[in-house]
């Protein structure tokens, strides 16, 4: 490879888009932008297309995305405990750069803080339901054993569903892109971007069109899975501000929303990891323990606990399997691209912007280290969370006049049949205190709903502000402290689109735009883990290597790394 392929020749010296790629910049803008202006202009039109080509791939390529996730995962367990599990993020006498409260507390930010909070109550009682709503099984991994009437039976079978959707088998992409970055930005001293970890394949081309395509990819990914998440997420918190002080969920509260979500999660970009971004997911971590404390110690406690270790031993014994079920029925084919392809496409989709974040945030790790606790600590805590707020709303179900059967009921099930799923968490948060095995604790509900509010838009201020600095990282190729006015204007531009979208009413188009895209994306994650294991392999020792050898992958620190 030769000078002009190096790193240092691509990022602008001087100009406006000094720090940064230009072409790559401009690129990134205009590709947003063509996909912006086309989904207004026939937002009709742009969802349809967007939704066949959605559907094509969830009926068309289950069995696709089934085997990747599958084989990703089973490749984490194997790297866990091969003997390349020693290895360090860095350099052999490297150490973390943040604690371990503090690293927990930014993976859990940065993957899925949000989405549980939003799901954590909806998930669980649709797939406990049985009425068939939507024209498909509510849960055919029940339906498939016999247990179609709402009881405890089925209520064990939604919670094993639920895990596996926010599971192992999403958390390894996570992990795999993660570490894939981590492993040759911070051990092999190239680029912090999704394009490094294809060296071992395609060489010195990963600083040409091939490299640019990679990034501009998960610069697709990155910008409409915030955007879309943003516009999208208002509406639970338009719906607790309803709760709380009757204000009604109009346009212009929830483009209010998305302005203030942004100029607070710029600010925080701007900061960096080590202070903003640090201190806020730390915040949500406190928060979020008390009011999970809630839950648990307001709601059925000795029944929620008992629930938790059966419902985890079953997921335990199930997950492979499940991990590997391909629907046949026209039925269980609807459900299955319904649901968990269209997780495993939103996990795949987010994988670039989630692993680049967590492996910014995990230098000096040991691999070993690092798997272990990505891959089993925020799961652990998720499922938990999860158990807590859907076992809470299956109780109430289970218990509350009469149970599920009877006319009224706790309610929640009606709510997400109408699919008002942002007021699934409150209904059940109305129900908490009444319930109470303490007494009447009705009074509860109101600063419950309102820390339920506050942390909704928390979580949404770290993944906006996480996602921020993942793009102008990748766009800066690989600069883990791009250009401040970069992160401002990319954060700025990332709450327009949310805007623009929400009030055009493409949002949805795009979210589903976004799963599309995961198709490609899913190609580069597995070059990423072929790329990967040729590098360990060759390197087993990783040992640091001098400016003048040339590292068993192909590096050339002093003609790749040096202007």
């Amino acid at each position: 490879m030769s000078d002009s392929n190096s790193n240092s020749h691509l990022v602008a010296k001087s100009g406006f888009f000094t720090g940064l790629h230009p072409g790559m910049g401009i690129a990134a803008k205009a590709m947003i932008a063509v996909f912006v202006i086309f989904t207004v202009l026939n937002v009709e039109f742009a969802g349809g297309l967007y939704k066949s080509v959605r559907s094509w791939i969830e009926s068309g390529l289950s069995w696709y995305y089934i085997s990747v996730l599958a084989g990703v995962m089973f490749f984490c367990f194997f790297l866990m405990c091969s003997k390349f599990g020693s290895l360090r993020l860095g350099d052999d006498d490297s150490r973390p750069e943040f604690s371990n409260f503090s690293w927990f507390a930014m993976l859990f930010s940065a993957g899925i803080g949000i989405g549980i909070l939003f799901f954590g109550v909806a998930e669980p009682i649709f797939y406990f339901d049985n009425s068939g709503a939507f024209g498909y099984p509510n849960n055919p991994h029940a339906e498939l054993q016999g247990h179609s009437v709402m009881d405890m039976q089925r209520a064990i079978d939604a919670m094993r569903v639920t895990y596996f959707h926010w599971g192992f088998h999403g958390w390894a992409l996570y992990v795999i892109v993660g570490l894939c970055l981590a492993y040759f930005g911070f051990r092999k001293k190239l680029p912090l971007t999704m394009r490094s970890a294809l060296y071992p394949l395609i060489g010195g081309r990963i600083y040409g069109p091939w490299g640019h395509c990679v990034d501009l990819l998960a610069v697709f990914g990155s910008v409409f899975g915030i955007a879309t998440s943003l516009g999208l997420g208002t509406s639970q918190m338009a719906t607790g501000l309803n709760v709380l002080f009757g204000m009604e969920p109009t346009m212009g509260l929830k483009i209010a929303l998305i302005v203030i979500v942004t100029i607070i999660a710029t600010v925080s970009t701007v900061s960096g990891v080590g202070k903003g971004i640090r201190m806020i997911s730390e915040w949500n971590i406190w928060l979020s323990m008390f009011l999970l404390a809630a839950f648990v110690v307001i709601g059925p406690m000795k029944w929620l606990l008992g629930f938790y270790v059966t419902s985890l031993g079953d997921y335990i014994w199930n997950f492979i399997p499940m991990g590997f079920w391909t629907a046949s029925s026209e039925e269980n084919v609807a459900w299955q691209g319904g649901w968990t392809i269209f997780y495993w496409g939103w996990w795949i989709a987010w994988a670039p912007m989630v692993g680049m974040f967590i492996a910014r945030i995990s230098r000096g790790r040991t691999i070993r280290e690092f798997m272990v606790g990505v891959l089993f600590v925020p799961t652990a805590i998720a499922f938990f969370w999860l158990c807590m707020f859907g076992g809470n709303a299956i109780w109430q179900e289970l218990h509350m006049a009469g149970g599920p059967a009877a006319e009224g009921g706790a309610g929640v099930i009606q709510t997400v049949r109408n699919w008002d799923l942002p007021a699934a968490l409150y209904g059940t948060i109305g129900n908490l205190g009444a319930t109470s095995w303490l007494g009447d604790l009705s009074w509860t509900s109101w600063p419950l709903s309102a820390l339920a509010t506050l942390l909704l838009f928390s979580w949404f201020v770290t993944s906006a502000d996480s996602g921020t600095l993942v793009i102008t990282t990748m766009l800066s190729m690989g600069d883990d402290n791009p250009p401040k006015k970069f992160r401002i204007i990319w954060g700025a531009g990332i709450g327009a689109t949310a805007i623009v979208l929400l009030m055009a009413g493409g949002l949805g188009a795009l979210q589903t735009a976004s799963i599309a895209a995961a198709f490609p994306i899913s190609f580069v994650i597995i070059a990423m883990t072929i790329g990967l294991y040729r590098s360990l392999k060759t390197d087993p020792s990783a040992s640091p290597i001098s400016e003048s050898e040339i590292a068993a992958d192909g590096t050339r620190i002093k003609q790749d790394l040096h202007a």
